[in-house]
């Protein structure tokens, strides 16, 4: 009960066993029979002693621990709860507000949320996101970060003017992770006020949602780099009549429509430079020119008009994003 009251009032545990310990040695010599006792007497004495000491001492510490535990499950069940509320966008915004600043979080100004996801699941209070909070905290603040874990994602919150976190964060999951885990880290674009840190939680998971669909394997993505895809899926009726129109007749060539599709990928990547398309693709520049001519004969699209070519890219995302010619179109209705 005592080392409880003495966490409740936040005495150190060093102070506690120290006080404890030392009223032990100051009334030693005021033991009556410490005065008067022989050497076995004192020896016996002091055996006795030093084990009640330490059971004392054991004692208190089992009750300070016990009272740090629950103080501790308290501020976890706190944190969750915020957490829930700001990312989900539930309570009311000025108590919500409030709350926030008792970890660090300003909401009137701007906010990026970055999501790591990886083959392992992250927790609250697991070694993997207490080193990734206490090394961003060391190097940023508390009044700039928020680290916390969500469905098993780590998440991180952060002002808006303090610009390297997202990339920080990354290089610390880097580190907690293993050398074979797959993992990557979404970053949202910076909003205002609590409605502000949603959005770019909802951006971040969304981020992933695309990465994951297209097989991306870069570790640090930021939503703005997949916008385009975002505009593409917001009319899956239109994206799916554009590959199926545009691209569906690549599958009349010897060998299907995905060698022609890989070259179309390559070849955008390259800056619709034929020879690093070649490089890239382990073929001659003259077999990447030839697929490029099969293209245009298939599709009627040619690389080399502005506007077909923005035709046959758009097109092409779109077959990633359906995973097309993998896996077939839905029916247009």
């Amino acid at each position: 009960m005592l080392g409880a009251a003495a966490a409740e009032q936040n005495v150190p545990l060093r102070t506690l066993v120290d006080l404890y310990l030392s009223a032990n040695w100051l009334t030693w010599r005021e033991l009556p029979t410490v005065a008067t006792a022989g050497g076995e007497t004192v020896r016996a004495v002091t055996e006795s002693i030093l084990r009640a000491a330490d059971d004392a001492v054991v004692a208190l510490a089992e009750g300070y621990d016990g009272a740090q535990r629950h103080v501790m499950r308290q501020e976890e069940a706190q944190r969750r709860e915020f957490i829930d509320d700001l990312l989900y966008g539930r309570s009311d915004l000025g108590r919500l507000a409030e709350r926030a600043e008792r970890f660090g979080l300003m909401l009137a100004g701007h906010h990026v949320v970055a999501v790591a996801r990886a083959d392992r699941t992250f927790a609250d209070g697991d070694p993997a996101t207490r080193r990734v909070e206490s090394a961003l905290v060391a190097i940023f603040g508390t009044r700039d970060v928020l680290v916390a874990t969500k469905e098993g994602m780590l998440i991180c919150v952060a002002a808006g003017t303090a610009a390297d976190v997202p990339a920080e964060f990354t290089r610390q999951v880097e580190v907690v992770l293993a050398a074979d885990q797959r993992w990557c880290v979404a970053v949202g674009r910076s909003h205002s006020g609590p409605g502000g840190v949603v959005r770019s939680y909802e951006e971040a998971r969304a981020t992933l949602e695309l990465a994951a669909s297209l097989g991306l394997t870069t570790h640090l993505l930021y939503a703005t780099e997949l916008l385009v895809f975002q505009v593409l899926l917001r009319d899956r009726a239109a994206i799916t009549d554009l590959v199926a129109t545009v691209l569906g007749p690549l599958e009349q060539a010897r060998g299907g429509a995905q060698p022609l599709i890989d070259t179309l990928t390559t070849f955008f990547a390259s800056g619709g430079v034929a020879a690093a398309a070649a490089r890239r693709l382990h073929l001659s520049v003259r077999a990447v020119t030839y697929r490029l001519n099969r293209i245009k004969q298939l599709t009627g699209h040619d690389v080399a008009d502005p506007t077909q070519r923005f035709t046959l890219e758009a097109a092409v995302l779109g077959a990633r994003l359906l995973n097309w010619p993998h896996r077939p179109l839905d029916p247009v209705g």
